[in-house]
């Protein structure tokens, strides 16, 4: 018999939403993770959460999807139209980091701008470097990056040593660097509302 909660949730989310579940002892709530590469091939993403809202829908009473819409231009509301499954509100998981007022004063101050979370900070090698082919292909980072201007890290846990990260990653890009303390609040006030919603 179905029971419990799942949320199928951005790889990238993962160090966080574990935080957000142990604090808030949500101990029926399972996560269960994309890979991360997927930020990187977005047009994957809507097939991946319905093989996934699939493959575990008849074991949970009830299922959150933890992406915005992460570049799938609104094919992945389409397949959560389907099945009536939620997600996280926003375009992109920088946006509801950040809050959409903050990300929308951001993102008007220099359009160009590229956002790394502390998930991307940690991992930008595997994922920007090796995942876009910069490694093998030098030529590909202006290619990529030629238009932007500005990194902005997003950082959620405060650390010294992902700011570090982060501006070596903006010197490495060639782009001015700053930096935005967001924090989880924002995140854990929609999970929040959500199992509210289940309980009721």
């Amino acid at each position: 018999m179905a029971a419990g909660a799942l949320l199928i949730a951005c790889g990238a989310l993962a160090h966080e939403l574990v935080e957000i579940l142990r604090r808030n002892e949500w101990q029926h709530i399972r996560i269960q993770c994309l890979p991360a590469e997927l930020h990187n091939r977005p047009e994957r993403i809507p097939d991946a959460v319905a093989d996934a809202i699939e493959k575990f829908r008849d074991d949970y009473e009830n299922i959150f999807v933890a992406y915005a819409d992460c570049g799938t231009g609104g094919r992945l509301d389409k397949v959560l139209e389907k099945y009536d499954v939620q997600r996280i509100p926003g375009a992109h998981c920088y946006e509801f980091f950040a809050g959409a007022k903050t990300f929308g004063k951001l993102a008007e101050a220099e359009p160009g701008t590229f956002y790394l979370t502390d998930f991307l900070a940690r991992h930008f090698d595997r994922l920007v470097i090796k995942g876009l082919g910069i490694d093998r292909h030098p030529e590909l980072k202006e290619q990529y990056f030629g238009n932007y201007r500005k990194l902005v890290f997003l950082a959620q846990s405060g650390s010294e040593e992902l700011s570090s990260l982060a501006g070596r990653h903006a010197q490495f890009l060639g782009l001015d660097y700053a930096e935005q303390r967001t924090g989880l609040q924002l995140v854990e006030n929609v999970l929040k509302e959500q199992v509210v919603t289940w309980r009721n």
